[in-house]
């Protein structure tokens, strides 16, 4: 199977609503290995939290997998993730799987079994990478890497609940959030990080899934149309690779208009896979309206405040380097609490009317 063109990728836009939907992760799991691990994973909570997103007009869920999950529990792993994307399905929300992440905010390597509490007032204190950035450097993984990939991919390559995948979340992200600032982890991760990202394309398109593949590009410089304008090389092979643009922005409307703007020259369907900051100008009110006018596809950070406790800001230095203050009485992200009662019940609304008027245009 080779890349689809853009004739395919814009057929199979075509044939979708108005992608309008969230980053995903239960209020009870700190970090996504907590999400899948077999003791817990909460499908109640889980069913109630995505029933609570379809009401409020949501079509669409990105997630992250976890490759320590697979490789310890792979028949667990293959069994939660057939009943979310199920259970999603059966209220109107698609789902956007993500295999690998190289976020490791927390700091620490991942180990498989009881996540650590979130530490006090830290945004994201737990995060951990996918498969973790020091397994990255360990060659005698890549075989388990790739039968992950196509492990997955197989087993759901024409489930019409899958909307597309993504097959790496960030590849090259090398910060550590603390209280105040952010570092920097060492060794870099770039060269691994892209020779893994292009495996990836490889080794799921031999599974030759019914579903667009993709990886979003993240970093600030975002690359335009000619090779010059790549921010770097991880950037300029996920483009290139991508059967559909997908990318992520946490600025405010002018930035987010310019890289829509250097994106749609790529003539393929544009979807930004995380956005919404609003301590830095990515609010709701001020920029869904412009996603849905464009029929840019998005997922905003965050459903619903939980042990991740991301309505808690970035590092106050980070914040500040994107122009914004680190409020503590705003939430940076997240929509409602783990009652379901929004934070600001005007975004709800605006979700809302919005997908239900954006995609009774797109049918009529």
């Amino acid at each position: 199977m080779s890349r689809w063109s853009e004739d395919q990728a814009n057929t199979w836009w075509a044939k979708q609503p108005w992608v309008c939907g969230f980053n995903y992760l239960p209020s009870t799991a700190v970090n996504f290995l907590e999400m899948w691990h077999p003791d817990t994973f909460h499908r109640k909570i889980i069913a109630r939290e995505l029933e609570w997103a379809s009401q409020i007009g949501f079509n669409a869920v990105r997630f992250n997998l976890h490759y320590l999950v697979w490789k310890n529990d792979r028949e667990g792993l293959i069994d939660r993730l057939s009943w979310l994307i199920q259970t999603a399905g059966n209220f109107g929300i698609s789902s956007v799987p993500c295999l690998f992440d190289d976020c490791g905010f927390g700091g620490s390597e991942p180990e498989y079994g009881h996540q650590p509490e979130p530490l006090q007032g830290v945004h994201n204190s737990r995060a951990v990478a996918s498969p973790g950035r020091a397994m990255l450097f360990d060659q005698s993984e890549w075989d388990g890497f790739q039968a992950y990939v196509q492990d997955v991919i197989a087993s759901f390559r024409t489930d019409e609940n899958v909307l597309f995948w993504d097959l790496y979340n960030e590849p090259g992200n090398r910060m550590i959030f603390t209280e105040g600032s952010f570092k920097t982890y060492e060794p870099d991760t770039s060269e691994v990080s892209l020779a893994l990202l292009m495996d990836c394309f490889d080794w799921a398109r031999l599974q030759d899934p019914t579903q667009p593949l993709s990886v979003a590009v993240w970093m600030t410089a975002v690359p335009g149309s000619g090779d010059d304008h790549y921010a770097s090389e991880i950037e300029k092979f996920a483009l290139n690779l991508s059967d559909v643009v997908t990318f992520h922005s946490y600025q405010g409307k002018e930035t987010l208009k310019n890289v829509i703007a250097k994106l749609e020259q790529r003539n393929r369907p544009v979807l930004c896979t995380e956005w919404m900051a609003r301590p830095i100008g990515s609010t709701i009110l001020d920029l869904l309206p412009s996603f849905a006018s464009q029929n840019v596809g998005c997922f905003q950070w965050g459903l619903v405040k939980g042990r991740t406790q991301t309505n808690l800001p970035w590092p106050s230095d980070l914040v500040e380097a994107n122009g914004g203050r680190a409020d503590r009485s705003v939430w940076f992200h997240d929509l409602i609490d783990d009652r379901g009662v929004p934070y600001d019940p005007s975004e709800v609304s605006l979700i809302g009317s919005l997908t239900s008027a954006t995609n009774q245009q797109r049918t009529t």
